[in-house]
């Protein structure tokens, strides 16, 4: 889990980097296709884990830990950039790496999400780029929503958690389609 935190947390400081350096109209052309190729990815990742076990749930091999890494530096730099499904990012790459357990990838998905976040909302504050009144409402939001979503997710089915997963990801990447063209 090491490596992947170091790199949520360097991915995450180069994404809001970015962020605060590029326009935004050159990301939200790529956005919908990375939505689509996550929520992809989430549907089909046990499919294309075949079935070999988790490389995370037991003895990772050095070349899984290393594919594991810089792929997760890839989402924590989308992350620390943008944000919007990262966490459908880092589940399909879970489910890709022959984790199987939804709750656990939830709780391994949170923890990275909560450093990649962390790190770019703390770059974000020290640059000067909150716009408080908005900010404030939002993290309202995220703690609200992160700790009903995990209160009723512990609660449900694992095979509903992933219909929803696919769904959600499935409705952004057409909204973000019909807003980026």
């Amino acid at each position: 889990m090491t490596p992947l935190l170091v790199t949520s947390l360097v991915g995450g400081l180069i994404g809001a980097y970015l962020l605060a350096k590029t326009p935004a109209q050159t990301f939200m052309r790529v956005l919908p296709w990375l939505t689509l190729a996550a929520t992809l990815l989430f549907a089909f990742g046990k499919k294309l884990a075949g079935k070999r076990a988790s490389v995370l749930e037991h003895e990772a091999t050095s070349s899984a830990l290393v594919a594991a890494t810089i792929f997760q530096f890839a989402v924590a730099v989308y992350g620390g950039y943008f944000g919007g499904g990262m966490g459908i990012v880092m589940l399909a790459m879970l489910a890709a790496l022959g984790m199987t357990d939804i709750h656990a990838m939830n709780a391994l998905k949170s923890v990275m999400g909560f450093v990649i976040n962390g790190v770019a909302v703390l770059a974000f504050i020290i640059w000067k780029l909150v716009y408080w009144k908005s900010g404030l409402v939002m993290i309202a939001g995220g703690i609200a929503g992160g700790y009903l979503g995990a209160h009723y997710a512990q609660k449900t089915r694992p095979v509903w958690i992933r219909v929803f997963v696919v769904l959600v990801g499935a409705g952004m990447t057409v909204y973000f389609f019909w807003k980026s063209y």
